[in-house]
């Protein structure tokens, strides 16, 4: 699951650019809607997925008895596990990032004189191309998995086209200050990645105690209900105390979007803004760990 989700975001982005240029005048902006929405939507599928069998699946194999005999006390076992998915999360989240930036640089052909940025091109087939090569021969010769061998390794070579990308323009010429990189794009993608990871902290938090499939449900409930927080509990929070209460148990989601900042012209993110979400997604995820490791105290394992 974790290989097909990343393969299916990276398709979407190199579509991107073809399948938002029928708006006229916001094409561009368009492109950047639609591709931090993939990347959002990417990166908290594989933190749910991940996170949701995280405990369940140790408690089905009966592997679980086998760590907890040794020194490992069960909160260090609930906070391994959402370390390990915070890896996986970050890991599929920085190649989407790449991918989302090739795509914005690329940008939509709005007239007939525009053409195509080569050099995006060019460092995607190659990396593309690398990474098939680079991960079957490690399989064929050390037997490494292949779906993990190569995401590492997409990782890696993804991440030296970007470096060549931003030091080099569309003409292929050294240009670091016309590399199309634009900070917004990566303060959103920050943003969202801090989004994932408190979905992931309470993934974990409900595998502790529940099965898989309550903890997908759930989730995906705690996902959409915090896509509506402010309209469905900021409206009545000042005169209903449930609403108050909801408000302040549900995570706010629509605080990692930058849509406004997108649409408006002149919007930016500052770094200030980005410290405030990152202490609020240190304090909701570290309050889920704590939950799920209270949860899971007193769960029969055996």
């Amino acid at each position: 699951m974790y290989g097909i989700i990343i393969i299916a975001a990276l398709l979407l982005f190199f579509i991107s650019p073809s399948l938002t240029m029928y708006t006229l005048s916001d094409d561009n902006k368009l492109l950047r809607e639609l591709g931090l929405s993939t990347l959002f939507l990417t990166s908290l599928f594989i933190a749910i997925f991940s996170a949701s069998g995280a405990v369940g699946e140790e408690i089905d194999n009966k592997t679980i008895l086998t760590v907890l005999s040794k020194p490992v006390g069960r909160p260090i076992f609930i906070l391994a596990k959402f370390l390990g998915v915070a890896g996986a999360v970050l890991l599929a989240h920085y190649i989407c990032t790449i991918a989302l930036l090739m795509a914005i640089r690329e940008g939509v052909l709005e007239t007939n004189a525009d053409t195509h940025d080569w050099t995006v091109l060019t460092a995607t087939g190659v990396v593309v191309i690398l990474a098939f090569l680079l991960t079957a021969f490690f399989n064929y010769t050390y037997d490494w998995k292949f779906s993990s061998t190569g995401v590492v390794v997409l990782a890696i070579l993804a991440t030296l086209a970007l470096v060549f990308l931003c030091l080099i323009d569309r003409n292929w010429q050294f240009n670091p200050y016309e590399n199309g990189i634009n900070a917004l794009d990566v303060y959103g993608a920050v943003l969202l990645l801090f989004g994932a990871l408190i979905m992931a902290g309470i993934a974990v938090a409900l595998s502790a105690r529940f099965n898989i499939v309550i903890t997908l449900c759930v989730c995906i409930g705690i996902f959409l209900l915090g896509l509506v927080s402010d309209y469905v509990f900021g409206q009545l929070a000042q005169s209903r105390q449930w609403a108050e209460i909801g408000r302040f148990l549900v995570p706010n989601l629509q605080i990692f979007w930058i849509s406004d900042a997108i649409m408006e012209e002149g919007g930016e993110i500052t770094l200030k803004y980005l410290g405030i979400v990152g202490v609020y997604t240190i304090c909701y995820t570290g309050a889920m760990i704590l939950v799920g490791i209270a949860l899971f105290q007193r769960r029969q394992v055996g």
